[in-house]
């Protein structure tokens, strides 16, 4: 595969404000890794394709395509492309007195230096080219990089503002499928029917749910209903036939094997002595 890297490093920051220190793009080999080390200055890298890993200090953050990420002056960093599908990014360092505060009204912080998705990607990287064509020494060229600087950051700040719409809009997804789940699920409900009720695909319900509460959607429909069942096995003498089908399993086996797989018990032997246990999931 052709690689390439391409590099301007300004050799003399014209602005005190806010300085374009160097731009640029690279394709990586496989493998290719930077660090651990340390610059001194800030460094936002925006992924254009393939994919790799970042690590600041202790913490490793598996990247891809659209994904951004921020180095501060003197953390101690590295970065690597992947094995098999090697990323290529592009990257503007810079620094200067506006820099902290106007990048602290982005979402980006020492707790929070990646940006996954974002959807200003391509007028990202855009900006990050006009910076490119825009290189030079002299005063009127540190003038327009830094101009072209300023709009990109800028970018990123209305980023900040559509990520927390984004945030709202996920979060009121989670709440209309936990309702739904809630009132259904002693009936034969689908994760498909789930989906359609919140108004989003399987697969946009299976990255809300993870996102926001680090299980799957059926994951949540299933231990919903086996604890539901245990309640009806400790204070109700309904068969084990008939709670199978008041939680919303219409097939006695599998739901004695869903529920010994979440409580380590068979449904008889929960009710007989098992009550005081209660199943792994939280």
């Amino acid at each position: 595969m052709e690689t390439f890297k391409f590099s301007n490093k300004v050799e003399q920051q014209a602005m005190m404000s806010l300085s374009v220190y160097n731009v640029g793009r690279q394709q990586c080999t496989a493998g290719y890794k930077w660090g651990p080390a340390v610059r001194d200055h800030y460094l936002i890298h925006y992924i254009t394709s393939g994919k790799g890993t970042y690590t600041v200090e202790d913490r490793t953050f598996s990247l891809s395509a659209g994904d951004a990420f921020l180095i501060y002056p003197g953390s101690r960093v590295s970065y690597q492309a992947d094995l098999l599908d090697p990323w290529n990014y592009e990257w503007v360092g810079f620094n200067g007195s506006d820099a902290r505060a106007i990048l602290n009204a982005t979402s980006f912080s020492r707790d929070h230096v990646v940006l996954e998705g974002l959807s200003c990607g391509e007028e990202l990287q855009a900006g990050i080219r006009r910076i490119y064509e825009a290189f030079g020494n002299s005063f009127s060229q540190s003038l327009k990089m830094t101009g072209q600087l300023y709009l990109l950051l800028e970018l990123l700040i209305e980023e900040t503002g559509e990520e927390k719409r984004q945030k709202g809009r996920d979060a009121d997804v989670v709440r209309s499928a936990i309702g739904f789940i809630d009132q259904r699920y002693s009936y034969a409900i689908s994760v498909e029917d789930v989906a359609d009720y919140a108004g989003v695909s399987r697969s946009t319900l299976f990255r809300i749910f993870t996102r926001y509460l680090e299980i799957s959607p059926k994951e949540y429909l299933d231990r919903y209903r086996i604890r539901k069942a245990m309640y009806l096995l400790r204070e109700t003498d309904l068969t084990i036939g008939a709670i199978a089908v008041s939680v919303g399993y219409d097939n006695g086996l599998y739901f004695s094997k869903a529920f010994h797989k979440m409580t380590g018990k068979s449904p008889s032997l929960y009710r007989t002595g098992g009550q005081e246990e209660d199943f792994s999931g939280k």
